[in-house]
């Protein structure tokens, strides 16, 4: 199996089928209300509507520097700004990062083989996560992916008890 498989159905697993660890990002998202992506647990940083948005931003990302861009922090934000509240406003959020993630599994695919394991030109930041090869930048974003959802899993447990 090629890396780009490897990567698809990896992403397309933790995404929509059944990882080994819980439930998909979708699977979780879906149990998500509007009133619940909104609300802010006291003590918590972020709500799962900015969690949300901050995957879509990170995953812009990494398809950006797959298609070549310079590295750096999301053009939309590391943490963007959900703005008001609005129940149409969590259903886009939610599409476009089914969208953003159908957009990359499309170039992993179409990802040149002998350029899987060739570095970026950046020096290592852990912070903006460069200076690792472009599957290792794929299987961090994945990992990315893992652990917000975690994340809006437990913070939909708390508000919702």
């Amino acid at each position: 199996m090629s890396i780009a498989e490897k990567l698809s159905k990896e992403l397309e697993t933790v995404l929509q089928g059944d990882p080994w660890y819980g439930s998909s990002v979708y699977t979780i998202l879906e149990q998500v209300t509007f009133e619940t992506a909104f609300e802010k647990p006291p003590g918590s940083i972020h709500n799962i509507a900015g969690i949300v948005l901050h995957m879509l931003s990170w995953t812009e990302e990494v398809l950006d520097r797959m298609n070549g861009m310079t590295a750096g922090l999301p053009s939309s934000g590391d943490w963007p700004d959900h703005g008001t509240p609005t129940e149409e406003k969590w259903q886009n959020y939610v599409n476009d990062l089914k969208l953003v993630n159908v957009n990359l599994l499309a170039a992993i695919r179409a990802f040149p083989a002998e350029q899987w394991n060739e570095p970026f030109l950046d020096e290592r930041d852990r912070e903006l996560g460069t200076g690792v090869t472009f599957e290792e930048l794929v299987r961090g974003l994945i990992q990315h992916h893992i652990y917000h959802s975690g994340q809006v899993a437990i913070l939909t447990r708390i508000i919702n008890g």
